[in-house]
């Protein structure tokens, strides 16, 4: 059985919030799963994850594949990372000491604010239109 890590969509109309689970392939979006490893609300600012990261580790070592969207909330919870040091086969110390640094850089990283892009669509309408 080909099992995925993906999202099953929960809420209102208009207000979703999402359970991460892994579950047969096969099954529809918010079918039959296997087990609920976290929650995802994308309404929230920032937006909030959280993942058992036990269970999370044990369902990718078992070899179920994450949707787009999961690995990307795991990269971004930091399970992508520690999944690559354990398979590293670094103990328990250096795995810790690592993920520290990792969320040390991460939090550097969230601090500094962020420049945005001027759109090229809009300027270059602006352009023609004066033209």
């Amino acid at each position: 059985m080909a099992v995925k890590l993906r999202l099953r969509r929960m809420g209102k109309k208009k207000q979703p919030i999402y359970k991460i689970v892994a579950a047969d392939a096969r099954s529809p979006r918010d079918g039959k799963f296997l087990e609920a490893i976290g929650i995802y609300n994308p309404l929230t600012e920032p937006h909030s994850v959280d993942i058992n990261e036990d269970r999370a580790l044990y369902w990718l070592e078992a070899g179920a594949q994450p949707t787009e969207t999961v690995r990307s909330l795991l990269r971004s919870q930091g399970i992508s990372h520690k999944r690559e040091l354990i398979k590293r086969k670094l103990s328990d110390d250096q795995v810790a000491v690592e993920m520290d640094k990792w969320k040390k850089m991460k939090e550097a990283a969230a601090s500094v604010p962020k420049k945005r892009k001027k759109k090229k669509g809009a300027a270059e309408e602006k352009g023609t239109a004066s033209a």
